[in-house]
């Protein structure tokens, strides 16, 4: 069982340039890749705006996820629909394919997604669909995981640029010195902006969903 992701793009129809918008995408996935190498496949374009990719498990792809919703520029985002469970290679004469209950899963879950931003929770980017047939600890695991992704999904949405940067600088263990001379500012500012931006929450919670912390 793994853990299969499709990802489409908030507003594409209304982006002034899709072709530069997805060299923003293509480049940003490919960093968050170096920095934290997490996915088993990586973010790839399909159709349309969509994007697939594949993770060992759900640790790994919500890590992975975040990494992606804080490296991205204002103007350019992602929903991410998470399936949990078995996908299967079907051969085909263009190359080998990918099936299965976690695609339909995913599928499921970023029509989730797409249901719940015009209601109470528009910063919704996220959400965790498991296939059939999930033992009951991975449910609850579903469950909470869920929850969580609500609230971190509705904390990210908050940032602004320059804070999404700074959280994603410190993930990646770059000192708060080392981010104001890469910002042009003073450490005390990148103390402040992380500290009203709730960035300690995120890196904690990363911690404690990594293992990383009790």
């Amino acid at each position: 069982m793994v853990i299969a992701v499709i990802a489409d793009i908030v507003g594409s129809r209304k982006l002034d340039d899709r072709a530069a918008a997805q060299r923003v995408l293509d480049d940003t996935i490919t960093r968050v890749e170096r920095d934290t190498p997490l996915a088993s496949q990586p973010l790839t374009p399909t159709v349309g705006d969509e994007q697939q990719g594949v993770y060992a498990n759900l640790e790994d792809a919500m890590a992975g996820l975040l990494m992606i919703q804080l490296a991205l520029p204002d103007g350019i985002a992602f929903r991410f629909g998470i399936g949990v469970g078995a996908i299967r290679a079907v051969d085909s004469a263009h190359g080998v394919l990918t099936d299965g209950p976690g695609w339909w899963a995913a599928r499921e879950a970023i029509e989730t997604v797409h249901a719940r931003e015009p209601r109470a929770v528009p910063r919704t980017r996220s959400w965790i669909v498991g296939a059939p047939g999930q033992d009951e600890v991975m449910s609850s695991t579903i469950g909470a995981s869920n929850a969580y992704l609500l609230v971190r999904d509705e904390l990210v949405g908050s940032m602004n640029e320059r804070e999404r940067r700074l959280t994603y600088g410190r993930l990646i263990g770059a000192s708060q010195r080392e981010l104001a001379e890469q910002e042009g500012i003073t450490q005390p500012s990148v103390s402040k902006s992380l500290r009203s931006a709730g960035a300690a929450a995120l890196i904690e919670g990363l911690a404690v969903l990594r293992g990383e912390r009790p």
